[in-house]
């Protein structure tokens, strides 16, 4: 097996500081150091190598022609050594890495497709890859570390293993099949509903109880999109964010708030700190806390 010789950054700085000055004295002042420190590091290079690297007459020492290839072997070094440290340095700063981001529907189409696209503006060299998937997905993925980070509805109750930052809270509504009046709870339903077991199901199913409201489910998705055309096809209620259900293509008719959901920014309480997911989440906070009214 090849032995390697043990030789150092600071080394290699002073064989190309030599090679490029006019004097030695001027080498030296170009790394930082004196004369006699330059020529104790050369001779200890020298020495790692094996090889001697000048000719010593009576007033310098000059680069040998066949040192030639080890001086080109340290300005390729020193490049490459460079590079890794801007490189590392973009790190530290969060100019570049990678960052997995979680979204449910509504965020990603929604409330932040702008704050994407402006930290992507803003951060090119940062990969960001986007997942989206319901809540209790995501913070298993979140949890699993397959995300670094995750906008989904607040979960009903805390979870020790995530840190969660409030983002904001939007409005639930009641819409009901064309031509029906949105009455009395009494008269509401059946319902086509985020599936069982999905946050926002369980606030749509608490309130609804709340209100009085007969609960049978005909139909369920996880597409707001599909729910909003099941009611316009007369199949039953339903209740959405009103950012979804009434704008873009095809909304549905006013709706009546009941509630409330509150989106947050969940992260893994015991994870490292990256200066790139750092600066998404303070992306995505730009956009300011807001309550949604709500009637009983």
């Amino acid at each position: 097996m090849l032995h390697l010789p043990d030789l150092t950054i600071r080394q290699l700085e002073y064989l190309v500081a030599v090679d490029e000055a006019p004097t030695w004295a001027k080498a030296a002042e170009a790394v930082g150091v004196s004369p006699s420190a330059l020529s104790q590091g050369l001779a200890e290079l020298e020495r790692r190598l094996g090889v001697a690297l000048f000719d010593r007459d009576a007033r310098r020492r000059q680069i040998r022609t066949t040192a030639a290839p080890v001086v080109a072997h340290a300005r390729q070094v020193l490049g490459l050594t460079a590079d890794l440290a801007r490189w590392a340095d973009r790190l530290k700063r969060g100019a570049a890495g990678r960052v997995r981001l979680g979204m449910i529907d509504a965020a990603a189409v929604v409330h932040f497709p702008d704050r994407l696209q402006a930290f992507r503006t803003a951060h090119p060299d940062v990969e960001l890859h986007l997942r989206v998937a319901p809540s209790a997905m995501l913070l298993k993925l979140l949890a699993a570390g397959h995300l670094d980070l995750a906008v989904c509805v607040a979960p009903p109750r805390a979870v020790k293993e995530f840190a969660t930052r409030p983002l904001l809270t939007e409005s639930l509504s009641v819409y009901g099949p064309p031509g029906r009046r949105i009455g009395a709870p009494a008269t509401w339903g059946p319902w086509v509903l985020f599936p069982a077991g999905s946050h926002t199901r369980g606030l749509v199913v608490a309130e609804l109880r709340r209100l009085g409201a007969p609960i049978e489910v005909v139909a369920e998705s996880h597409q707001p999109e599909v729910l909003r055309e099941m009611v316009r096809l007369g199949a039953g209620w339903t209740v959405l964010p009103t950012a979804q259900a009434e704008d873009g293509h095809r909304p549905l008719d006013h709706g009546r708030p009941i509630a409330t959901r509150q989106l947050v920014i969940a992260t893994r309480a015991s994870a490292v700190r990256d200066p790139a997911v750092d600066l998404l989440v303070t992306q995505l906070a730009l956009r300011s806390v807001r309550a949604a009214p709500t009637e009983s």
